[in-house]
Parts: C-alpha cells; sequence; structure tokens
C-alpha cells in the first residue's frame, strides 16, 4: 500500500469520526454538512432554489438527511440571509461563539456566551435527536438550538412555559412554503398559567388546545406527549418517542397556522392530529356562550342559550341566555365532555366540594369546572378547580378528550325543566300558573314594604359631624361640611363579599384589602376595607370619601358609599370588569388585548381625568400614586383613576407643597418629591410621562436592564430611541401590527416631555391633552432627563405607610449626563 493511499484513508478515517462535529479548526463551508451519528439528521448551508442556488439566498439549518423530500427543522439566519451571489462560512472562534458570516465578512448570525476560558476545547455537535449543541471543554452546554427553534418541535424538546414571570418558549412560523423568515404565526405554551397551547395570528389568539394532561397521541408507529411536569414554577412536556422509525417525525407549525403533528410513512408526511383544521375550531369563532361541535363541525349554543342574532346566521355574534340569572335562585347545569372555556382563573389545592361552593356562593361565577390532571408531575397536587367570572369563550364539544363543564343558569333544575318543556300539557300549566304565582309574590312584597321600615342601603345626608367621622376632619384640607354619600349597612357588606372571603380578594396593600360583591339587588361593587388602627387607614379613608364624593368625571372611579362600624372603614366602589391596566399591559398572555387603538384611548382618558383633577374640578387635586394598577378598565377598556387615599386637595392661590412624609411609588414619584418632599400639579404629570412609556413599550419602569437593551432604565431607553429616530424599536411588540406611527412618535414625544427633570419644563395637563388630541399643536423638544440608577427591583417604601406595590423601585442615586 503506497504511502498516498495510506494518507488519504487516514483522511477518511478523520473525517468519518467528526462529520457531526464542528471544530475552531474545522470551519462549515458551503457544501460541507455535519450528519449526525444515527444519520437522520443533517447540518449546513441550503438554498430553497437547489437548481439555481448561485441567484437565490441561502441559509444554514438543520434537514432530515435520510428521507428523500427535503425536509427543514431549523434554520440560523432566517430573517438575515446570505445575499445571492454570495458564500458563507460558519466557524466556531477561540471565544467559543458560533459566527455565521458572508463572503464580504458581513456577520449575519451568532451565538453569545458567558465562558471566559480559550475556545481550544470547545465543540459544536449535531446531536441523534436533531439538537445542534455548543459545549465548552469540559463538556459543559454553552448553547442548544432547541432553545432557539423555529417552526418544529423535535423530539425530547422542552415546549415550556414560566407562570411565576410569564414568559415561554415560542416556536415561530415561516412567512411562506419558500420563506423561512419569521411569520405572523407563533405557538406556545400559555404563559400565564403553562395548561394550555396557545397559537396566535399576529397579537391575536389562532388556536387554543386546552387544558392537555400528557394525553397520548399514537399510532402503530407508537409515539406521545411525555407526562407534564410542573416544579412549582414552569410546566414543560416533552414530546419522546415510542420506536426508531417515529424520530422522524415532528410538530410543525405551517406557515398558515396548522399546528400538524406529521410522522414520515416511508412516501409523505402523514398529519396524525392538525389544528385548528377546519370547520370552527379557530379561536372564538362560536362566540359567547357558544361552542364548537367538532363532530358536526358547526357552532352550536350552550344549554340554556340561544343564538344572539335570533337565527344562529352570524356564530361570531355568540350565544345569549334565556333568562336572566337571579344569583340566589340559579342552579348549576353540568355539561359533559367539554373542551374548557377560556379566560379561567386557575385555583390550586381545592377539593371539587370547595371549588363548587366557590362558585356558587360568587354571584359573578357564570361557569367552573374541576379537572383532574393526573398526569401531571405537580407540586401543587394533581386537581385543578378552575373559575369563570364572565362570558365562555372557545369551547368545544371535545367528546372523551373533554370534561364535565358545569355552568351557571337561572332557578332551579326543576323550575328550568318545565318553563323548557312548553309544549307538552305540564308546560301549558306552567305558562298560566307561574305568572299568577308571581303577581300574588309581588302584592305580598308590596304589603310588608309598606308596613315595614327599609332595610338594605340606605341613603342619608350625612356631614362630618356624624359620630365616627368628626375625627377626620383636618384644618389643613378643604372640607365641604355638607358632603353627601351613602352610608351602608356593615351586615350588608358582610353578605355580599361572602363575609370577606380570601376568594372574593381583588387586590391589596399597605391600605387594607378590596373584595369583589355583589349586593342584593344583583349589582356588583368593589370594596376597599381600610387596614385596622392604622393612621394610614383613617387618612385613606377620609381622602376617599372627602375627595371622590363629588368628582364626575367619566375617567374617575365613582364612589357609591361608605360604612363605619365599630373599628372597621370600608368604602364601596363601582365594579369594574376588567380590573387594573398593569393585569394587560404586564401579563405575556393578555396584554395582545391592548391593541394600539385602546393604548391611545387609554393614554388620552388618563389625560382627561388628570385634567379634570388639576383644573376643572372644584378644587385642585393631586393624586400622586399614577401608575397601572392604579388605573381600572371598564367593559370597553376604557380607564378610571382610582385609588385616592394619598391624594392632596391644593386650595386658593396653592401652587405646590413640601411634606417630609413621601408616599406613593418610587419609580413614579418626580424627582423633586423623592428627594425633597415638594409635590405640585407637576408632579402627577411626571407620573403620567412614565405611565405613558409604559403604556406604549409595554415594559415597566421597574423591568431588568436586558428587557431595556442594557440601558439604564426604561427613560434612558425612550429618549436614546427617541433621539437616534428609531421610534418603532422602542414599541411594544404586541401592537406592532395595529400602531400608527404617528401616534406613537407622538406620545413618546409627550412622554419625554412629562418626565423632564425641571418640574417647571414639563406641561401642564391642558396642554397634554391638547397636544395628545390635535395633531397641529406645538410641541416643545424635550431635554435629555436624568436617569434614576434602579439598584434593586424590590418594593421601596418612603414611609412606613407606603402602599406595596409591584411597580415599586429603589430610587438610590442619580446619572449623569
Amino acid at each position: 500500500m503506497t504511502p498516498r493511499v495510506i494518507f488519504t484513508l487516514l483522511l477518511l478515517v478523520c473525517f468519518c469520526e467528526s462529520d457531526d462535529r464542528l471544530t475552531p479548526a474545522k470551519p462549515l463551508l458551503p457544501g460541507d454538512k455535519l450528519v449526525s451519528n444515527n444519520g437522520i439528521f443533517a447540518l449546513g448551508f441550503f438554498s430553497l432554489d437547489p437548481e439555481n442556488s448561485t441567484a437565490s439566498n441561502s441559509y444554514v439549518g438543520i434537514w432530515y438527511h435520510d428521507i428523500p423530500e427535503r425536509t427543514y427543522v431549523w434554520v440560523a439566519n432566517r430573517d438575515n440571509p446570505i445575499k445571492s451571489g454570495l458564500s458563507g462560512k460558519l466557524v466556531l472562534t477561540n471565544t467559543s461563539d458560533l459566527v455565521l458570516s458572508d463572503s464580504r465578512g458581513r456577520v449575519l448570525w451568532r451565538t453569545t456566551n458567558n465562558i471566559t476560558t480559550g475556545g481550544d476545547g470547545a465543540v459544536a455537535l449535531l446531536l441523534e435527536a436533531g439538537n445542534f449543541v455548543l459545549q465548552s471543554r469540559n463538556f459543559t452546554q454553552i448553547w442548544q438550538s432547541y432553545d432557539h427553534p423555529t417552526d418544529t418541535i423535535l423530539p425530547s424538546f422542552k415546549l415550556w412555559a414560566n407562570y411565576k414571570t410569564h414568559t415561554a418558549v415560542r416556536i415561530v412560523a415561516w412567512k411562506g412554503p419558500q420563506d423561512p423568515s419569521t411569520g405572523k404565526f407563533m405557538l406556545s405554551r400559555d404563559p400565564g398559567t403553562g395548561l394550555q397551547i396557545l397559537t396566535l395570528h399576529g397579537t391575536s389568539k389562532y388556536w387554543r388546545s386546552g387544558l392537555w394532561n400528557g394525553a397520548e397521541a399514537s399510532d402503530k408507529n407508537g409515539f406521545m406527549w411525555s407526562q407534564i411536569v410542573d416544579d412549582g414554577e414552569t410546566i414543560y412536556s416533552a414530546y419522546n418517542t415510542g420506536n426508531s422509525s417515529a424520530r422522524r417525525s415532528h410538530w410543525k407549525l405551517d406557515y398558515n397556522g396548522d399546528l400538524m403533528l406529521r410522522i414520515w410513512s416511508g412516501h409523505s408526511w402523514m398529519p396524525l392530529f392538525k389544528r385548528p383544521d377546519d370547520g370552527c375550531r379557530r379561536y372564538g369563532t362560536c362566540g359567547p356562550f357558544g361552542y364548537c361541535d367538532m363532530f358536526d363541525k358547526i357552532c352550536r349554543c350552550l344549554d340554556g342559550f340561544q343564538p344572539a342574532d335570533g337565527f344562529g346566521a352570524s356564530p361570531s355574534r355568540g350565544c345569549v341566555r334565556k333568562e336572566n340569572l337571579t344569583c340566589r335562585g340559579d342552579h348549576f347545569l353540568t355539561l359533559p365532555e367539554m373542551k374548557v372555556p377560556d379566560k379561567f382563573v386557575y385555583v390550586r389545592n381545592r377539593s371539587f366540594e370547595e371549588c363548587t361552593a366557590d362558585c356558587e356562593r360568587d354571584c359573578s361565577c357564570t361557569a367552573y369546572a374541576y379537572t383532574n390532571l393526573s398526569s401531571i408531575v405537580a407540586t401543587g397536587g394533581p386537581s385543578r378547580c378552575l373559575i369563570w367570572t364572565g362570558d365562555l369563550v372557545d369551547s368545544e364539544k371535545a367528546g372523551m378528550l373533554g370534561g364535565n363543564l358545569y355552568i351557571r343558569l337561572a332557578g332551579s333544575p326543576e323550575l328550568s325543566s318545565a318553563v323548557n318543556n312548553t309544549k307538552s300539557g305540564v308546560g301549558v300549566v306552567f305558562k298560566i300558573a307561574l305568572p299568577v304565582i308571581f303577581v300574588l309574590l309581588s302584592l305580598t312584597c308590596i304589603y310588608f314594604v309598606c308596613i315595614c321600615k327599609p332595610k338594605g342601603i340606605q341613603v342619608y345626608k350625612e356631614t362630618l359631624k356624624k359620630p365616627g367621622l368628626e375625627h377626620l376632619s383636618t384644618s389643613q384640607e378643604v372640607w365641604d361640611q355638607n358632603l353627601e354619600f351613602r352610608s351602608i349597612r356593615f351586615e350588608d357588606i358582610a353578605t355580599a363579599t361572602n363575609s370577606f372571603h380570601d376568594t372574593n380578594i381583588l387586590g391589596k396593600g399597605g391600605f387594607g384589602k378590596v373584595y369583589k360583591g355583589t349586593l342584593e339587588d344583583g349589582k356588583q361593587v368593589a370594596v376597599k376595607r381600610l387596614s385596622k388602627g392604622s393612621d394610614q387607614g383613617i387618612e385613606h379613608f377620609r381622602n376617599e370619601v372627602v375627595l371622590i364624593a363629588k368628582l364626575q368625571h367619566k375617567n374617575l372611579v365613582r364612589l357609591l358609599g361608605c360604612c363605619i362600624h365599630e373599628d372597621e372603614k370600608l368604602l364601596i366602589y363601582e365594579y369594574l370588569h376588567n380590573k387594573s391596566l398593569d393585569q394587560f399591559l404586564f401579563d405575556v398572555a393578555r396584554k395582545s388585548i391592548l391593541d394600539w387603538p385602546k393604548r391611545f384611548n387609554i393614554i388620552k382618558g388618563v389625560a382627561r381625568g388628570l385634567l379634570y383633577l388639576h383644573q376643572d374640578s372644584r378644587t385642585t387635586i393631586i393624586h400622586r400614586d399614577l401608575k397601572p394598577s392604579n388605573i381600572l378598565l371598564d367593559v370597553e377598556m376604557n380607564p378610571k383613576i382610582s385609588d385616592f387615599g394619598m391624594a392632596r386637595i391644593f386650595g386658593g392661590n396653592e401652587q405646590q407643597e413640601s411634606t417630609r412624609r413621601v408616599v406613593g411609588t418610587y419609580g413614579y414619584m418626580s424627582p423633586e418629591y423623592a428627594m425633597e418632599g415638594i409635590f405640585s400639579v407637576k408632579s402627577d404629570t411626571y407620573s403620567f410621562g412614565i405611565l405613558l412609556l409604559e403604556i406604549v413599550s409595554g415594559l415597566k419602569i421597574s423591568s431588568p436592564h436586558h428587557l431595556v437593551m442594557d440601558f439604564s432604565n426604561l427613560i434612558s431607553f425612550a429618549w436614546n430611541l427617541w433621539a437616534d429616530g428609531k421610534v418603532k424599536d422602542f414599541v411594544d411588540p404586541a401592537v406592532t401590527e395595529s400602531y400608527s406611527l404617528d401616534e406613537v412618535s407622538k406620545c413618546i414625544h409627550v412622554g419625554l416631555l412629562c418626565v423632564q427633570d425641571s418640574s417647571g419644563a414639563r406641561p401642564h395637563m391642558s396642554s397634554v391633552v391638547s397636544m395628545l388630541d390635535s395633531e397641529g399643536m406645538p410641541r416643545a423638544a424635550p431635554r435629555q432627563p436624568m436617569y434614576f440608577a434602579q439598584i434593586n427591583y424590590e418594593t421601596s417604601d418612603a414611609t412606613e405607610d407606603l402602599e406595596n406595590s409591584a411597580n415599586g423601585v429603589s430610587l438610590t442615586a442619580l446619572e449623569g449626563r
């Protein structure tokens, strides 16, 4: 054997031993490829027009190596291709980074890591499962393609969601059949609960799995979703295969938005599962209280409901109740084999009886389900109580894959059955008898009302001289001695809130707790129960009663009444079903509900509410704690400013005031207030500016640095992008398809004017409203603001009286410009 032949054989041996890996000494060039040990997957350069590859863009990706139909499962540079006419090179650098560049030296894609040692021992491997991993010299995994998927889920990939941080790994479809760039469809586990899988079209829900509890999906080849794991913070499921033939299978999110489970049949890809498919399975197709009958593929109404349009010609309009609820006389009907509706409240550690009782005593509870997720390995127990308090949306008759749904209907089961049986002789009797019984009961009630004093809610002409109220007065405030408001009995409030049961808690803070309640007339209210024996409680109560009682504006929450009972101090407000702005704005799963028109409407509504407080009410009122959690949203997402417990009144010609007791939430406080205790209407302007920037960006003022692109904080982030003319990069990705660039630019400009360092440089709210409403209103150029250095993200109290706030942030230093 000649030396030349021996040398050639040695080269072949070396190549065979290393054709699944990339090292610093062995870059990947066009024509090269890595092949996994089992021969199933390959990684290399590819073009989507292989017959004319030099005239088309090219990419680096992974595909099935051992089947004739080229099928790609991962693309590195999907949004940054190698342009036609150029070549590329993938190298593993000495700093243990993978870098893809074109022949002109332009970097198109790269990985980053925190390894500080040299990369001489690092290696990139294409594993048998199709995962491309980067390992350090001590076999520590630095990076893997499974953490950065494109449109395909391969065996052993973990589809995870962290329901504590509301984050999730995302699968993003191709833009088209021959375009691997980022498309409009995205799939992930529900970041809020982790219990269901969602497909989004842009920011709108397109399909929802319902509660996926690890059910098997298999055929003769044997493959399934593995047991779902809940570690108390993250829920994930890993797709596993039963045998070697099933390894040529995957879940794919198609560019049309269909999620498919496919297996290679030997000749083609065979879909074993496809959603939403055709028919009525797309999200919300059947409207509120409608459901999709998966067998007939048509929309129907839930029992006890009828089509909203009377004929059912427009399924998306949904269904309406045949009889209105009365609360105390309602019953629950069991609907079997149902995919649970969306927008449920997920309650852990509840028995079936406790779950049932929670819903029965809450008149706003429209349905509940008790789903036994026995296949989930969970730290909190396998049982789950789900409760709905609004419309039931996206239901489906799911057969054996569904479960029982218990829905609230009017009247007793026997009475409802009799009323619905109107075609029978018994039904005729009831049609005659029920009105007679109703008339007799009404006459009886009128009789007792006439001879008895009315109980329940009574309206009094109250003054501050009423026992229990006189000690609330202070000479430093402007008081209305003829204040008129509703006095509500403590017993009625206790009944409405089920004795202040924890299941009715809407929120809490340093002032106490807020409960949801339902009065005897069925009216829903929010009850603020102030802390007992707290000086702040007394001041909070005084402020709320005096400031809100006679404020009338559509963008201010309405105070309906109050109650003093022994050491109890209670404030009763209108109940707003959508609760507070922060629960949408900072929730990954719900923020898409706030499209740009809704956000712009909220911004303008809050501005008008502040203008009313500062200028149009009888006295000047400074809120002092404006933040997303204090902006409540009604059914139509209109904003209402709430929580006036820290507000102050200015009388006469007062322009500003100082205090040694700074209250509020750091991050939203103006510099002069936080550092010197000086506050004025311009303090609220500053808070509004922060709120405005949060609404546009979807980020908190206390967001970690990595979320604001390594800038000091949100103000710094906004200023730099605005100054560089890159306002698009500041917009929340959840509204990228609905926003107006002119409106966004205007809002960022106004926000930066509002957060100026000097209070004198900030505009009055009258100017802010004009700038937001009018395109022609001139806007001054803002100056670069100081940046608050955020040392930590824990709630920090300016005094012991400060309300706890998820938005709280320490203010410990200032950065120079």
